[in-house]
């Protein structure tokens, strides 16, 4: 199985290489909190729930720790993104995949094994 990589713990600061929309893409990706650096130095922790790159006037939308929201907040006074949250599905996909199988595996030998049992009944009816 692959490793997933998680942005757990980074901290991303926009320039020329990493656009802000590109770090607020990930955030909203993330399913984790993070915390936001503003222009005006002030820390914001929260939860992206969306974005909106198109327009006059870029902004996410967010919810507080306290589960206040959505707010709405413009690109233009993010300076920065920390990915400060625990990602809550990193590396579970494979998990939630395993599971899902060996259900299935389970079931298709129950099933089995009661079919089987029901012509070994008949066979020893006759």
């Amino acid at each position: 199985m692959p490793e997933e990589t998680s942005r757990e713990g980074w901290a991303a600061q926009p320039g020329p290489e990493l656009p802000l929309a590109q770090i607020i893409e990930h955030a909203f990706d993330y399913r984790g909190n993070v915390t936001l650096a503003l222009t005006d130095g002030a820390l914001l922790e929260c939860y992206v729930s969306n974005r909106n790159a198109t327009g006059p006037a870029p902004f996410i939308e967010y919810f507080d720790v306290e589960g206040n929201g959505p707010t709405r907040l413009p690109y233009a006074r993010i300076a920065g993104i920390r990915f400060s949250g625990k990602d809550t599905s990193a590396g579970k996909s494979w998990d939630a995949w395993a599971k899902r199988r060996d259900a299935v595996l389970a079931k298709t030998a129950a099933r089995g094994a009661d079919e089987g049992r029901g012509e070994t009944a008949a066979q020893e009816q006759e």
